[in-house]
């Protein structure tokens, strides 16, 4: 799968750690930044992140920050970005398979790097369930036109 991943300087190191893991599995992962610890503004890097899902540049995204809620809140503002915030493997299975997430956004400070691993598997490896959450996701798509 290609995957792509971003984040503030908050969120640098789960970046990195998920940027190599991800890469073992085989996955082509694009980085969209930020490239070092220094503080920087986080809308800067998530947003080109989203736009590449949306775009279908990716076909996921991972964005990640200190709580990991600012970086959600730039992404979902990408029209046909569906980013759910996940902290644990149910909250990431649940995004997707009701949500039908592109994106995901973890904080570096509320998850330790097994647990974002967990819940980057998760998120890759379930599928949307479709059905009654259809017209959800409609409704949803509807209010960003």
């Amino acid at each position: 799968m290609k995957i792509g991943i971003a984040s503030d300087h908050a969120g640098f190191a789960h970046k990195e750690a998920l940027r190599a893991w991800l890469a073992t599995l085989g996955h082509e992962v694009v980085d969209y930044g930020c490239f070092g610890e220094e503080r920087t503004d986080y809308p800067t890097w998530i947003r080109p992140c989203a736009e590449a899902v949306v775009k279908g540049e990716v076909e996921r995204g991972i964005v990640l920050g200190g709580s990991g809620n600012g970086e959600a809140i730039v992404a979902n503002r990408v029209r046909g970005c569906r980013c759910g915030y996940a902290f644990n493997q149910e909250t990431a299975f649940l995004t997707r398979s009701h949500n039908d997430a592109n994106c995901v956004a973890i904080g570096q400070r509320i998850v330790d790097i097994e647990t974002a691993k967990e819940i980057v598997q998760t998120f890759l490896e379930t599928p949307f369930e479709g059905g009654r959450h259809i017209p959800r996701i409609e409704a949803i798509d509807a209010a960003t036109k």
